[in-house]
C-alpha cells in the first residue's frame, strides 16, 4: 500500500488552518483527477495551541519540503544533460566554414555507406533506421529507463487506487455527518415535543384533580416516569450524536490532509511520466519493453553485419576525432545523427525537442520549488509570526 498506516498518524487537520470554521458544503467537493495540483489550504479547525497537532503540521510541512528537494535535485542532473547537448549543438553550428565542410563530408561518408548496407538492413520485420537510431541512442540507460517507467506506472496505478479510496472513505464519512446532524436535530425537535407533552399531561391532571376532584396521583407518577425516560434516552442519544459527530469531522480533516500528500506525488509522478514518454518517445512502458526486446535481437543482427564494414568504422572514428577537436562533449551521439550534420531542418528538429524536455524540467522544477518548497515555508514563516511563542516548533 503506496499510503501507509505512518501518514494516517502523521496527518492532523490541515484542511481548515486559516479559513473562519464554516458549514461543511465545501467538504462536498470532487477530487477528480484535474484538481489534484490544486492543495488545500482551509485549515480554520486546526488548533495551533495543540501541541501535539502544532508538531505534526510541522513535521507534515517538513516532510513535503524535503520530497520536494530530492525531486529537485533529479530534476537538476538531468536538466544539465539536456542542457549539454543544446551546447554541442551550438559549437556545431558556430564552425567556421572550412572545418564544417570537413565535418561534412566526414557525415556524408557515414550517410553513404549506411545506405550501402540498407539492403540488408531492408529485409522483413526489421526496426527502421529511425527507431533503431532512437533506441540506441537510448541503450546505456534503456534498461533502467524501462525500470523506470514500469515503476512510475505501477506507482500511478497505486495513486488511482489510493484516490479512489480515500474519495470513498470521504463520502462516506460525509454520509455519516449527515446523518448524525439529522439525529442530533431530531433529538432537539423530540426533546421539545417531550417537554409540551409533559406539560400538556400536567394541566389535564391538574384540571381533573382540583376542577372534577378526581384522583390523578397515579398519572402524575406515570407522566413523570415516562418523561423522565424519554429525556434520558433522548439526552443519551443526543450525547452520543455529538461525540460521533466529532470523531466523523476529525476523520474527514485527517482525510483531506492526506489527499494533499497524495496530490503532490500524484503531480510529480504524472509530470515525471510524461516527460519519460517524451524522452522514451513512447506511449506505454509495454510500447517501450517492445522496442527494447526488438532493438536487442537486431542489435545482434547488425554486429555481425558491421563486422565486414570495417570502412565505416573507420569513418566513424574520424567523425569522432572530428567533434572532439572541436570540443563536442558527447561526440559519440552524432554518429546516429548524421542527418542533422547536414540538414539543417534536422539540426531545428533536434534542438526543439531538447528545448521542450527542457521546459519540462524547468516546468516541474518550478512547481517543486514554487508551489510546494516556498509555499510550504511561507506557510510556516507566516504561522511563526503570528505565534512567535511556537516558533522554535515551526522550524524559524
Amino acid at each position: 500500500m503506496v499510503i501507509g498506516v505512518k501518514l494516517f498518524k502523521d496527518i492532523k487537520l490541515w484542511k481548515n488552518i486559516f479559513r473562519p470554521e464554516q458549514d461543511g458544503d465545501a467538504e462536498e467537493m470532487e477530487f477528480g483527477e484535474e484538481s489534484w495540483e490544486n492543495i488545500e489550504k482551509d485549515r480554520s479547525k486546526f488548533d495551533i495551541h495543540d501541541r501535539g497537532q502544532r508538531r505534526e503540521y510541522a513535521q507534515d510541512c517538513k516532510d513535503k519540503i524535503r520530497e520536494a528537494e530530492q525531486e529537485l535535485e533529479n530534476l537538476n542532473f538531468e536538466y544539465g544533460k539536456v542542457t549539454s547537448y543544446l551546447k554541442d549543438i551550438e559549437e556545431i553550428e558556430a564552425l567556421p566554414e572550412e572545418e564544417r565542410a570537413e565535418l561534412n563530408a566526414s557525415a556524408e561518408k557515414i550517410q553513404e555507406l549506411e545506405s550501402r548496407r540498407g539492403v540488408y538492413l531492408e529485409k522483413k520485420n526489421r526496426m527502421s533506421d529511425e527507431k533503431y537510431h532512437q533506441m540506441e541512442r537510448m541503450e546505456e540507460d534503456a534498461e533502467a529507463g524501462l525500470k523506470k517507467l514500469l515503476e512510475t506506472e505501477d506507482y500511478q496505478n497505486l495513486i488511482r487506487k489510493d484516490m479512489g479510496r480515500l474519495d470513498g472513505e470521504k463520502h462516506a464519512y460525509l454520509y455519516r455527518k449527515d446523518e448524525l446532524k439529522g439525529m442530533i436535530a431530531d433529538a432537539k425537535g423530540m426533546s421539545v415535543i417531550c417537554s409540551v407533552a409533559l406539560i400538556v399531561c400536567y394541566v389535564v391532571l391538574f384540571t381533573l384533580q382540583y376542577a372534577l376532584h378526581m384522583n390523578t396521583q397515579i398519572g402524575f407518577l406515570m407522566t413523570t416516569g415516562l418523561a423522565a425516560l424519554a429525556i434520558t434516552l433522548l439526552f443519551v442519544k443526543y450525547t452520543e450524536s455529538v461525540k460521533e459527530l466529532k470523531r466523523v469531522e476529525k476523520g474527514i480533516n485527517r482525510i483531506i490532509m492526506l489527499h494533499n500528500r497524495v496530490k503532490i506525488r500524484y503531480v510529480n509522478n504524472t509530470n515525471l511520466l510524461d516527460y519519460l514518454y517524451m524522452k522514451y518517445k513512447v506511449s506505454s512502458a509495454k510500447e517501450f519493453q517492445t522496442l527494447w526486446e526488438k532493438y536487442k535481437v537486431e542489435k545482434e543482427e547488425r554486429k555481425r553485419y558491421r563486422e565486414a564494414e570495417l570502412e565505416l568504422d573507420e569513418c566513424q572514428q574520424e567523425l569522432l576525432n572530428i567533434l572532439k577537436c572541436y570540443q563536442v562533449k558527447d561526440p559519440a551521439i552524432w554518429l546516429h545523427q548524421t542527418a542533422a550534420i547536414l540538414d539543417n531542418k534536422e539540426m531545428v528538429e533536434i534542438r526543439h525537442g531538447l528545448i521542450i524536455r527542457r521546459q519540462s524540467l524547468r516546468r516541474r522544477m518550478d512547481y517543486n520549488k514554487e508551489m510546494i518548497i516556498e509555499k510550504t515555508k511561507g506557510e510556516l514563516k507566516e504561522l511563526a509570526e503570528r505565534y512567535p511563542q511556537y516558533a522554535g516548533e515551526l522550524g524559524r
